[in-house]
């Protein structure tokens, strides 16, 4: 055969990746010593396999010129495994493959797991699945552990849902959707930002319990780089976040009052037993706080972000917020400069409400900024006490009935 090797793929589930339209995607990158070994582990399944060089300089090229039933794609120069795993979906659906599990080419992942990904894919056709790691093994490295709490935190802020392992590279993706997705990120931080932004479209996050293995430190080949990766990551998380906080949770609020009556929908928000009245209250002293303290342009975002922080009843919050509409707005910088007269003992000369400007606020700023900020904590206090009452009656008259 001229040392070019033949692989005939196990019937027991070849038959399920054809039918399934599913396939494997090894991006792979200097992993010459275990990427043979994975990929025969990966023929004992099925023959839909792609492998995807990414410009590798060891002897990927000849080990990968003796299989040739495996299909592959090769880059002339490391492009980052982000561009990697977007080829390779993008290869993939173009022959017909409705499905892609990624597998890495370093012998961490099993393809004994494979099995698990395909039977959770029938009852979840739509579904990205994520090969959820044991991180509490002894044989996890630190930084590994750390990265993994650290991901998992910033997808659930971001997406409103829990995951165990949003850093594992072992997930089926449902290609149609995830090939329609913009993306800004190619390296490492790409399988973050895919979770994220496939959430946000609606796509279901599920997942498979999976074996891993870290070989010992001596044998471990990674090409992670700790500081620039990380540093990567930070940076895409707080571009995640922002966009969550000025877009995201917005309209997935306003698509919500869409989707029942608008007046049920403010009854289960404002008049809802089961949340203690004092929270409510407090909603809406922060809401009332945010809505007058001397931060324009940023008050609402800054509202959502902390409501969401300190777990407050958001909408209560935005509505709480919206105290400094137009017709208030006058009335309240009045008050703020009344409030600023009496802290700094200084009597100055104001105009009418309706002749307060910019100019007249750089004039005075300290005392503006000063006397808004305490303006909008006693009158948030006065309100969240009035708010408190009522929220209190009401639900004393919820329990009588």
């Amino acid at each position: 055969m001229n040392g070019v090797e033949e692989h005939i793929a196990s019937p027991r589930l070849q038959a399920d990746f054809d039918r399934l339209k599913c396939c494997v995607l090894i991006p792979t990158y200097n992993n010459d010593r275990e990427l043979k070994g994975v990929i025969d582990s990966v023929l004992e399944y099925t023959t839909n396999v792609i492998v995807i060089n990414d410009g590798c300089t060891d002897t990927t090229s000849e080990i990968l010129s003796q299989l040739p039933n495996i299909q592959s794609i090769t880059f002339e120069q490391n492009r980052g495994k982000g561009k990697a795993l977007r080829a390779g979906f993008l290869e993939a659906e173009k022959q017909g493959f409705e499905y892609a599990i990624t597998i890495d080419s370093d012998g961490q992942h099993k393809a004994s797991d494979l099995p698990q990904f395909i039977e959770k894919l029938e009852t979840s056709p739509n579904a990205i699945i994520i090969g959820a790691r044991d991180m509490l093994q002894n044989s996890v490295p630190g930084k590994s552990s750390f990265g993994h709490k650290f991901s998992n935190f910033w997808f659930t802020f971001e997406t409103g849902i829990k995951a165990p392992d949003t850093q594992s590279g072992y997930r089926l993706y449902p290609l149609k959707q995830v090939n329609d997705i913009q993306l800004i990120s190619w390296r490492y931080e790409f399988e973050i930002e895919i979770l994220v932004r496939s959430a946000w479209k609606g796509v279901a996050i599920e997942t498979v319990p999976i074996n891993v293995y870290y070989p010992p430190t001596e044998e471990r080949i990674t090409h992670f780089r700790p500081f620039t990766d990380f540093t990567r990551i930070s940076i895409l998380n707080t571009i995640l976040v922002t966009i969550c906080l000025l877009y995201i949770k917005p309209r997935d609020f306003f698509r919500s009052l869409k989707k029942k009556n608008i007046k049920e929908h403010i009854k289960d928000l404002f008049f809802d037993v089961e949340e203690p009245p004092y929270k409510k209250a407090l909603a809406v002293f922060f809401g009332v706080f945010m809505g007058i303290v001397p931060i324009w342009g940023y008050q609402l975002v800054t509202a959502i972000g902390l409501a969401h922080f300190f777990k407050l009843n958001k909408p209560i919050v935005i509505v709480a917020a919206n105290i400094s509409i137009p017709p208030f707005i006058p009335l309240w910088l009045y008050a703020s400069f009344k409030t600023g007269e009496i802290l700094f003992n200084e009597k100055i000369i104001i105009p009418q409400l309706d002749e307060i400007n910019f100019d007249v606020i750089q004039q005075h700023l300290m005392l503006y900024s000063v006397g808004a900020t305490v303006f909008a904590f006693l009158l948030a206090f006065v309100l969240g006490c009035i708010s408190f009452g009522a929220f209190k009656l009401i639900a004393y008259k919820a329990g009588e009935e």
